[in-house]
């Protein structure tokens, strides 16, 4: 059986957690490889409507294990809280927690909120949710490692550890940082807030090899999209981690990982929340966002809505060295009168043109034919209006990577495989 991995093409928001949703049904595992409670993964299904920040999408099946890799960083009461409201509709969660991922604490959220504030105009639109804060501690060393939590001697002593170098910087940086939870207030609301999920923690390695052996179906999941990469994507208005197909394995507890297919997931318009370039924003975007329910699923800001970029879209395509294209809320576009496709950029800097955060760039487009029908009842491609079959054609051969899965609406079965 084989290794999916499930990613990004543009800016995250893409419908990755809904894809996941619909593959996880043949997955044995299914995995989160980075991120953290930054951004969230809306899934519909017969169970309702989930907003998940931390635990993968694969959750709902009851044969899948839900895993939670290295290469993450936990809030770790909100993962309780979250676990709480699946098991809340019914959900048996079967988990493992990588001992190797780092916390996310309440200190990583202030510290993230007060730079963010000292910035002003100048902020990187974080979500303030302390991802950055935290990998950056992981990076300096200082990071407490979820594994911990089953040895609490060694927490206490590395948050202090952490607190005597990180404290005096935010209060000398931030003079109204008023944090004062000492190395044993943190170490006991940590013990305190995570033993839902404490029994869960282990080297995920293990089982995802066990599996691997009996040649299992794994799933493995990214958070955010290519254009967000650290990396690769436009920074500075970046996610803290890397995004990209090539770092599931690492990120998940498998580095010598060679998937079989990487899907990446792409709108079929496009929109981005937080800071940043988005080349073809589309002039009245208030009843297109409301029509699409476009809202952030983690801060519910209102995304920035534009229409399909072909040029930012083969980047993130070919930076995920994508096999294949899942493309989602074509069923968004029915009776969408202006129609169309940026096929290339003009202005200066086009020769390299990878979301280019300084480069006054404009759209070059190619119009669409429309359509008016409701598509959401729509099951195999031939059954789709002309118009909407040659939306489809006409992006496969820009991205010059087959599409593969067409999602026609919000609900597990409105999916077209092709």
């Amino acid at each position: 059986m084989p290794s999916i991995v499930v990613v990004g093409a543009n800016w995250g928001d893409e419908g990755k957690g809904r894809i996941v949703d619909y593959l996880a049904a043949d997955a044995a595992a299914s995995v989160r490889f980075q991120g953290g409670n930054n951004a969230g993964h809306t899934v519909v299904n017969d169970f309702g409507t989930f907003k998940l920040h931390q635990l993968p999408s694969g959750i709902f099946n009851p044969n899948c294990v839900a895993v939670l890799g290295p290469g993450m960083v936990i809030s770790p009461e909100k993962l309780s809280v979250e676990i709480a409201e699946v098991e809340a509709a019914g959900i048996e969660v079967k988990l493992c927690i990588s001992d190797r991922a780092t916390l996310c604490l309440p200190i990583h959220a202030l510290e993230d909120t007060l730079e963010e504030q000292r910035l002003g105009d100048l902020a990187y639109g974080s979500t303030r949710q302390g991802i950055a804060p935290a990998y950056g501690d992981r990076v300096m060393k200082k990071g407490i490692l979820v594994g911990w939590l089953k040895q609490p001697e060694v927490l206490k002593e590395r948050i202090q550890f952490m607190l005597d170098w990180k404290l005096p910087q935010l209060k000398a940086l931030y003079p109204s940082c008023d944090f004062n939870q000492t190395a044993e207030e943190m170490t006991q609301w940590l013990l305190e807030v995570t033993a839902p999920w404490r029994p869960f923690i282990c080297n995920v390695t293990e089982p995802l090899k066990a599996l691997q052996k009996q040649d299992a179906n794994l799933l493995f999941e990214a958070q955010l999209g290519a254009g967000r990469d650290l990396i690769y994507g436009e920074y500075p208005y970046t996610t803290s981690s890397n995004v990209t197909a090539a770092f599931a394995g690492l990120g998940s507890g498998l580095p010598a990982l060679r998937p079989e297919r990487v899907i990446a997931v792409a709108k079929a318009f496009s929109s981005s929340v937080g800071t940043g370039t988005l080349v073809t924003a589309m002039e009245e975007q208030d009843d297109f966002r409301k029509n699409a329910n476009e809202f952030g699923a983690t801060t519910g800001r209102p995304r920035d809505m534009g229409y399909f970029d072909a040029v930012a879209t083969r980047n993130g395509v070919e930076l995920q060295a994508a096999t294949e294209i899942a493309l989602t809320k074509i069923d968004c576009l029915t009776g969408m009168k202006d129609l169309k496709i940026c096929v290339a950029y003009d202005g200066e800097h086009t020769e390299n043109p990878i979301w280019p955060q300084t480069a006054a760039l404009s759209p070059v487009y190619e119009q669409m034919e429309s359509w008016s029908e409701d598509i959401t009842t729509c099951r195999t491609f031939e059954s789709l209006p002309k118009a909407a079959q040659h939306y489809v054609e006409r992006i496969e051969a820009l991205m010059g990577v087959r599409v593969s899965m067409v999602s026609v609406g919000p609900e597990r079965d409105q999916m077209i495989i092709r």
